[in-house]
This record gives structure tokens, C-alpha cells and sequence, in this order.
């Protein structure tokens, strides 16, 4: 035999060996680091870094477009710059009644369901009845019929959600066009997902600036991508004080398996930082939000996260949280439910950023 085969299962032959040779250095758990502020400054530029390079910056310049009274709090329509790149449209949520209120940056999932973004998160309104037909198919399925942003309206926040680049009002590559958009943004010296996270440090941003929001008390949600980048922008932006992340946690070595969705291209592309795995594993990324309260669940009936390495990645979240006498501030919960953010869930995870954003 002159030589192995290069691939079996969408992955080289030598892929085990590779994961092998993955030890994390910048990890908080390597022993490598000796003061806790000083590791998470340093963790944060690097997990930043590996973003690629940023999109510009410019005046958010937002105006209010429509507005639409749902009682006990509205709905507004907003086009802003979420980068110096690309004006987008926008949801806001706001009590009525006299502020500021806490603030919830709703990060919307992936779900291979591109002809809507923000709908699956706050209720959309004077839209074609085919997308108004699709988030409400979708909110059904996922989030057990409820749009999580509207009932936290209800509960006083201000939520604010936009479309990821590919989604909603900003679609238009659909599923096979994932990794073309990865890989060209890449040829342009940018990333996929490093641009969706820059937007949503943005959004956060954006969001704590509103003069009907309470700055220190701004927290994000979201299932699925929208939990990774729950997770993510609570680790790298300042504006974020609690997250709540639902189904998307794991080690990256659990997860880069034979048929897992992460092995399979194009979805996996918004949410894959070149060279991060060199410094970081998910949940040292995560674990940069410390000592921030933290919320993850996952389903044991989710096939996408495999329960060994979401105990993993638990495992060492906790490590982290405990080292720095904080461990009543990460609550981590398996569900015996499949890929989704049931009204239980949302009951039990909307107490919860309650409790935290008010400590």
C-alpha cells in the first residue's frame, strides 16, 4: 500500500490525530495564566483577533420606520447601520410606562430557514402572509408558539433584533449559499461569522445606547446559533451584563465527529473562526464572560450536541466560574427535550435573567 486514503466521512484520515494535537494554551484551565483579569483581557483580543477583519463603523443613524401597539408595550420598525457595510432593518420592543427597563438583545437561530431571521424572535407585522405563515410554522416548532421577544415585552425588557448577514430582509444565498458567501468574504480577508459576531457586539451597543434602556442591565438570548452568538457576545462585549443560551454548547473535539452538522460544510460556516481552536475551546470562549451570570441549556434528545461533550464543556464552564468564587452565577441544565426552547424552558430561563439583571 503506496499511501491512505485522504478522506472517509467528510473528514482527512488523520483528523483524530489533529484533534489530538489541539491543547487550548489560552485556555483559563491550562495553568498557564496567574490573574484572572488579566487572562480574559488577553483571551478576549485573541478570540477577537481570530474574527478576521472588522467591517467599519459608522453612526448608527436609526429611524423609525413604523410602529404597530401590542397594549402593554410597542413595536417598532427600524433601519439603521449595523455597520459601515450594510443598513439594515430592524425590531425594537418597548414598555410603555416610564424607563429606563432592562434591555434584551435577541440573537435569532440558524435552522436552515433563511426567508426569516428576526420573525423568529420578535412577531413580525404588516409583512407578506407568506412570511408571516413561515415564523409563525417556525416559532410552533421551536419555541413552543411563543415569540420569546414579545413575551419578554410583556415582562418589561426592550428587545431588539436584526438579520444576520444571508437571513430575512438580508437573505438571498439561502443554504447553498453559505459557503460561497463564507468563502468569498474570506478571498476579501473576512469571515462568515466574524462578521456576524462584530454585528452583534454592534447590536448590543446599539441596544445599551437607547435612552429607554438601562445600560447596566442589558442581557442576550437565543437558540441554536442564536445561542452560540449568545454566549460569544457575552464573552466579548462589555455592553452585555447576563446571556441566556439554549441548545448550542459543546467541545469542539465532541463535535467534529463522523456525521455531525459540524463536519458537513456550509451551515457550519456561521459559526467557524479560523484559527480559534489554536488558543480556545467553546467553551474557553464562553467562559471569557466570567464573572457575568451565565445561562446554558441543552436537550439530551438533541441530536446536533452529543451529551458527553456538552457535559464536557459544562464541566469546564464550572471550573472557570468556581475558580473565581462566582459559581452561583453559571447555571447549566440538560432538558429532556430535542432541538428546541420549549415554554418551560423559557418560563424557567426568563426568571432567571431576571434574577440576574436585577442583582
Amino acid at each position: 500500500m503506496y499511501q491512505t486514503p485522504g478522506s472517509v466521512d467528510n473528514l482527512p484520515v488523520f483528523y483524530r490525530d489533529v484533534a489530538g494535537r489541539l491543547d487550548f494554551p489560552l485556555s483559563w484551565l491550562s495553568g498557564a495564566h496567574a490573574e484572572f483579569g488579566e487572562w480574559r483581557q488577553a483571551a478576549q483580543a485573541q478570540a477577537i483577533d481570530c474574527l478576521l477583519a472588522p467591517p467599519p463603523t459608522s453612526p448608527y443613524d436609526a429611524v423609525t420606520i413604523a410602529e404597530e401597539d401590542r397594549g402593554s408595550y410597542v413595536a417598532r420598525k427600524l433601519s439603521l447601520n449595523i455597520t459601515g457595510d450594510s443598513r439594515v432593518l430592524a425590531y425594537m420592543l418597548v414598555p410603555k410606562g416610564d424607563g429606563p427597563f432592562p434591555g434584551a438583545l435577541l440573537l435569532h437561530d440558524h435552522g436552515a430557514r433563511f426567508d426569516i431571521g428576526k420573525e423568529k424572535v420578535i412577531r413580525p407585522w404588516d409583512v407578506s402572509e407568506q412570511r408571516a405563515a413561515s415564523a409563525k410554522e417556525w416559532v410552533d416548532g421551536s419555541y413552543g408558539g411563543r415569540w420569546i421577544g414579545d413575551e419578554l415585552a410583556k415582562r418589561g425588557y426592550v428587545c431588539f433584533s436584526t438579520d444576520a448577514l444571508n437571513w430575512g430582509d438580508r437573505g438571498g444565498g439561502g443554504y447553498d449559499g453559505q459557503a460561497m458567501i463564507a468563502a468569498n468574504l474570506m478571498h476579501l480577508g473576512m469571515s462568515f461569522a466574524g462578521l456576524i459576531a462584530h454585528e452583534d457586539m454592534h447590536a448590543a451597543e446599539f441596544l445599551a445606547e437607547r435612552p429607554e434602556v438601562d445600560a447596566t442591565r442589558v442581557g442576550a438570548m437565543g437558540l441554536s446559533m442564536g445561542a452560540f452568538r449568545t454566549w460569544q457576545v457575552a464573552a466579548l462585549s462589555d455592553h452585555i451584563a447576563a446571556g441566556a443560551a439554549i441548545c448550542w454548547m459543546a467541545t469542539v473535539k465532541g463535535l467534529v465527529t463522523p456525521g455531525n452538522n459540524q463536519v458537513r460544510s456550509q451551515s457550519a460556516f456561521s459559526m467557524l473562526h479560523p484559527d480559534l481552536f489554536n488558543y480556545l475551546d467553546y467553551p474557553d470562549v464562553a467562559s471569557i464572560a466570567c464573572p457575568k451570570p451565565l445561562l446554558i441549556y441543552n436537550g439530551l434528545r438533541d441530536g446536533l450536541f452529543p451529551v458527553p461533550s456538552v457535559r464536557d464543556a459544562y464541566a469546564k464552564m464550572h471550573a472557570v466560574w468556581e475558580s473565581q468564587g462566582v459559581a452561583d452565577r453559571l447555571v447549566t441544565k440538560l432538558w429532556d427535550v430535542p432541538h428546541e426552547f420549549s415554554v418551560a424552558m423559557q418560563d424557567e430561563a426568563f426568571a432567571w435573567l431576571a434574577g440576574s439583571l436585577d442583582d
